[in-house]
């Protein structure tokens, strides 16, 4: 799975909790985004949107650094 979320962000450019769950089936991105930091220089942001109740939410948006 890990090798899978890092192919994941080289292809797309970065990977959130909900792609992570929906397009790869993982439900613990952060441990493998732990992993993926002892060799990777993996960086994040916080993302805010609206949720489906009119609710803002924040996450997590992981992607590789310099």
């Amino acid at each position: 799975m890990k090798e899978r979320i890092l192919n994941y962000i080289l292809q797309h450019g970065s990977i959130t909790t909900w792609e992570a769950f929906e397009r790869l089936g993982c439900t613990r991105l952060s441990e493998y985004i732990r992993q993926l930091r002892l060799d990777y220089n993996i960086t994040d942001t916080t993302v805010s949107k609206v949720n489906r109740y009119g609710e803002k939410v924040y996450f997590k948006k992981y992607m590789l650094g310099e």
